[in-house]
């Protein structure tokens, strides 16, 4: 009998500011299903962005979230056997991964930008005909997407990596689907839900998805919690980790932290940060116990 692989759970923040309410429910119960499970907890420093990435974002974030009562047994401050733990020292596998779609032909080079693409896309993205969700971004409209040959886009893995943003092609109409932990059974379509996605930027950078799951994967994590607003880009990531030949994790997505308007929580809400709380006094027992089990920060 094959056991199964120890528990593996991960937080993932981006120091583009400071850590808020919603990162806090969302983390918090990470830390719970990992501990409930006898697993262990990885902080992963996502800081890719380096036009946004700031050096006291990323100190204060990990005091802010070790003062919350999160305790990680890997990660950037405290090494570990998947590190290095900062996105922006793990190239090489970005690299590979990238390397290995273009020779596959699972991706193509394109050249719009977000405004073509946009204007491209005209009406705007509305849920379709009986669905619960609308597409998260514009659908691609194909402009730059080659012809199939033998089942492959031509030519990709021949051409200069940077310059360009690269595509990873979905199947058209197939109709993909998981079972999320908490929200339970999920589909959604290609074509109709999301479209072709960039896995590569031109700025010669992985993009979100592609980093996300060779991260995922390296890290041996087992199961993924975050926000539901990422429940559609599981889809997109599910694909990558078959192209990729990977196992991909458990997911688990929790409900979002709204403020009293019922939008949901960005870092431009500081008033809402762990800091700002944390400087007006408030204890994290306080703050778990009226905020963590509700979904509305007002």
């Amino acid at each position: 009998m094959v056991s199964d692989p120890p528990y593996r759970g991960r937080l993932a923040p981006s120091p583009t500011g400071y850590p808020h309410l919603g990162h806090a429910r969302t983390f918090w119960t990470a830390q719970q299903r990992a501990q409930a499970a006898g697993g262990a907890l990885v902080l992963r420093n996502e800081d890719l962005d380096a036009a946004r990435i700031r050096a006291d974002f990323t100190a204060a974030m990990l005091e802010d979230l070790r003062w919350f009562g999160l305790n990680w047994q890997e990660g950037p401050d405290v090494g570990g056997p998947y590190g290095p733990y900062n996105q922006s020292e793990r190239r090489t596998h970005y690299v590979a991964a990238i390397e290995q779609l273009r020779a596959s032909g699972a991706v193509y080079s394109c050249r719009c930008s977000r405004r073509d693409v946009h204007e491209a896309a005209g009406a705007p993205h509305e849920a379709p005909p009986g669905e619960a969700w609308a597409p998260d971004e514009p659908l691609y409209p194909g402009t730059c997407r080659p012809p199939l040959r033998d089942g492959l886009a031509p030519g990709a893995s021949l051409e200069p990596r940077a310059g360009t943003n690269w595509r990873f092609r979905v199947p058209d109409g197939a109709v993909l689907a998981f079972t999320d932990g908490r929200y339970g059974p999920q589909t959604a379509t290609t074509g109709v839900h999301f479209g072709d996605f960039i896995v590569w930027r031109k700025d010669d950078m992985p993009a979100y998805q592609l980093a996300c799951v060779v991260d995922d994967a390296a890290m041996r994590i087992t199961e993924v919690v975050r926000g539901a607003d990422l429940l559609l880009s599981t889809f997109r990531q599910l694909l990558l980790y078959h192209a990729l030949g990977l196992t991909p994790p458990a997911f688990f997505h929790c409900p979002l932290v709204t403020d009293d308007h019922g939008v949901r929580l960005a870092k431009r809400h500081d008033p809402l940060s762990l800091r700002a709380f944390r400087a007006a006094g408030r204890t994290p027992e306080e703050i778990r116990q009226q905020f963590l089990t509700a979904g509305r920060a007002d």
